[in-house]
Parts: structure tokens; sequence; C-alpha cells
């Protein structure tokens, strides 16, 4: 059941799972700073004051964060906890280190990290090297990613080629055909990929900063 409580708490959840307080999501979503201050969410009345749908957007947006991960935040409840596998950008990039459905296959030194149970769904977390994401993320932030989830347009994803190379962007346009591909950093130039070299695209579900 949606209520005034329980979307303000999945705000507050939203903005712990990135390592940010409520202002500073506000910030990263663009809107002022004081936006989701405790004091904003009751009217001098009384009544309550409810996040406007553009100002959840924006936060969906800012975050890489899907609606339905947004909506599981809502509900009450203790989140099931599951270890998933670590690389690198460089590292998902060299040998035979993927299942043909992108799933990484373990090696000598694997890492882990904890992250909410996402029942079926498929993810692994990726360490971002370098500035290709900035300002969005940046050199040694930790991307949540599932090569199962449905990447459509807007979505924010990583991108493996079958010759071995990764890149982090976001779609601008799919087809039968390719991919148009709109870089994060405004440094970085777009890319549109055959669908023929693609060995996998798996969807930014969450970010840790």
């Amino acid at each position: 059941m949606l209520s005034h409580d329980r979307i303000w708490a999945a705000i507050d959840r939203l903005a712990e799972r990135y390592g940010m307080s409520a202002s500073g999501l506000a910030r990263k979503s663009g809107l002022d700073a004081t936006s989701f201050n405790r004091s904003k969410r009751t009217s001098p009345d009384g009544r309550d004051r409810w996040p406007s749908t553009e100002s959840v957007a924006k936060v969906l947006r800012a975050t890489g964060a899907s609606l339905d991960e947004f909506l599981r935040l809502i509900e009450p409840g203790i989140e099931k906890k599951t270890m998933i596998p670590l690389i690198g950008m460089t590292q998902a990039g060299g040998g035979r280190l993927f299942t043909d459905d992108g799933m990484p296959t373990g090696g000598p030194g694997w890492e882990e990290v904890e992250f909410p149970d996402l029942s079926n769904e498929k993810v692994f977390a990726l360490e971002v090297q370098g500035d290709s994401m900035e300002p969005l993320y940046r050199d040694g932030d930790i991307l949540i990613v599932s090569p199962s989830a449905n990447a459509r347009k807007g979505d924010r994803v990583v991108v493996r080629t079958t010759s071995g190379e990764v890149t982090a962007k976001e779609i601008k346009r799919k087809t039968a055909k390719s991919v148009e591909l709109r870089a994060l950093n405004p440094g970085h130039p777009d890319r549109t990929i055959p669908a023929s070299e693609i060995a996998w695209i798996a969807r930014v579900m969450w970010a840790r900063q």
C-alpha cells in the first residue's frame, strides 16, 4: 500500500544505498538541496506533502534505479542479502571471464560484495575505472549491473563487444541491427555498435559511491 510515510522512507533508503543524505540525493537529482528535508514533508498546518512524480523521476534518472526497484523500497521489511561477484572494468574486457548470457565465470582471487537479493535477476558488481562515466559515476564507484534485465532507450548500460572492449554509456537508440550509445561524459564520443559485435549488454541497476 502506498502511503506518505512509506514513499518518503523509500527515498531515504535510496539515498542511503548510494551513500548520500536526503539532501545529497536532492542535489544530485537537480533539485533544491532542501527538497527532501523532513521539515518539508508536512506543511505548517500539519498536512502531508508528497514528493511529486517529477521529483521521483529525477531521482530515478540520477541514480539509474528503475521504478520497479524504487517500489520495492516502499515495501516494509528486512531485505534478504546475497553475495555477488565483483570485477573491474579492465578485468571485464580481458580473457574468457563470462558465460554466453553475460555472467562472470569466476577465477583466482575472485572478490564478492553483499547486495540485496533481487530474486531471479542475474547481477554482478563492476568497479568503475577511469573518467568515462563522470560526472554521474566516478573512478572507484561500484555499479550493480544485470545482463538479464531488459535494456531500453534512456537506460545506463555496460556493453561488452565480441572483441573484448567494455564501454559504459546510455542507450540512445536500439534496433535489430545496432545500438546507439550516448556518452555520459561530454568529453567522450557517442558510439554506434553493430548488433553482431555485441557480446552482452548489462543494465545498471544500482550504484554505490
